[in-house]
């Protein structure tokens, strides 16, 4: 097997969508025997230890979407308009996935106006 340079792998994520890299992830995870999430942990854990972390407001958001609810296809409609370039079967396919995040790194008015529409639209939304 030819060896990839990090460029060659940095241009086929670029191909990929959403769903594919989220697949990745969680394939390279489990054959790797490694976590994405464990540099949250230790952040939210140095947050935890000082008080001027703590006085800090968080001005970055994941909007995760917990579960669809019963309007599964009008929260569909919501995350096409939310994610920019995501397909029908993709954003379906997010949906399914529930708990997934929907939108990563946004504002906090970016975040709250979609967690806004995303419950209109019958779905539990959490804002991380």
């Amino acid at each position: 097997m030819a060896k990839l340079t990090k460029d060659e792998l940095i241009e086929a994520f670029k191909e990929m969508t959403l769903i594919e890299l989220s697949e990745f992830v969680k394939e390279f995870e489990e054959v790797f025997e490694v976590t994405a999430a464990a540099p949250v942990a230790v952040a939210a854990a140095g947050a935890a230890g000082g008080e001027a972390a703590a006085a800090e407001e968080k001005d970055e958001f994941d909007v995760v979407l917990e579960d669809a609810g019963a309007k599964k296809i009008g929260v569909i409609k919501v995350v096409r308009e939310l994610v920019s370039g995501l397909g029908l079967k993709e954003a379906k396919e997010l949906v399914e996935g529930a708990p997934k995040a929907i939108l990563e790194g946004a504002n906090k008015d970016d975040a709250e106006a979609a967690k806004a529409k995303l419950e209109e639209a019958g779905a539990k939304v959490t804002l991380k």
